[in-house]
């Protein structure tokens, strides 16, 4: 194993799609990771595959419990605190998605705790291990701003999302706090959102990678930004 660079970042659902393949970017510098997600054994199939080139942290869970943030908290403090979280770990809801005047509520409701509150329940749990000037990239979606027919539950909490992190980083001011549109992808996620359809056409996840890394790395102010437009931006 390389001698990790002293570096170290929580990713939130990171067995696969754009966890997965900014976890592996990062190994690839030796930043050490905590990752979790829901799936046992896609989780471990990723430390393995990440653990060639770094410290890993692997803890199973569900962000929507207070018990799995705690254990989070737990694994950050282990590591000598946090340069970065990504909080990436979210749920689309009903495949396919239903109009809003049909939308189960009790759904929505799970919808909200993943894609709201959990992401702001990690921030709570780690924040005493967050390192001075660390990097929070909230991953949302255009959906958050764009009123797509059938994005009705999905598209509203990614935009409560990205003013719940607009509000933090006014709080936050020592904090660098992104919410970051990573752009369509040919996810597990996306197949989901379109279940009829050949998605073949879109981008990998690997392909929004390069613009998170301008974030965690670089010096931009905190806003919302597009992962794909980042990179030439950032080097303007």
């Amino acid at each position: 194993m390389n001698e990790n660079s002293n570096r170290t970042v929580l990713i939130t659902g990171a067995s696969r799609g754009l966890g997965l393949a900014l976890g592996s970017a990062l190994a690839k510098e030796h930043w050490t990771l905590i990752i979790d997600a829901r799936g046992v054994e896609g989780l471990e199939a990723a430390c393995d595959e990440l653990s060639r080139s770094t410290t890993v942290y692997a803890i199973p869970g569900d962000v929507t419990g207070a018990q799995h943030r705690q254990a989070l908290a737990k694994a950050a403090q282990q590591a000598g605190g946090l340069d970065a979280l990504v909080n990436n770990a979210s749920i689309l809801g009903p495949s396919p998605q239903p109009e809003l005047s049909e939308y189960p509520l009790e759904v929505l409701e799970a919808v909200y705790r993943a894609n709201v509150i959990a992401p702001l329940g990690v921030i709570q749990a780690v924040r005493e291990q967050l390192k001075p000037g660390a990097a929070i990239l909230n991953i949302t979606s255009d959906a958050a701003v764009e009123p797509y027919p059938g994005w009705g539950g999905y598209g509203s909490s990614k935009a409560a999302l990205e003013h719940l992190s607009a509000i933090l980083a006014a709080e936050n001011p020592a904090w660098r706090i992104y919410w970051v549109d990573p752009g369509d992808m040919r996810t597990q996620m996306q197949q989901e959102a379109f279940p009829d359809e050949d998605i073949s056409d879109r981008p990998l996840p690997e392909e929004s990678v390069p613009g998170l890394l301008a974030l965690l790395k670089g010096d931009l102010p905190s806003g919302r930004y597009q992962a794909r437009a980042l990179p030439q931006e950032a080097n303007a």
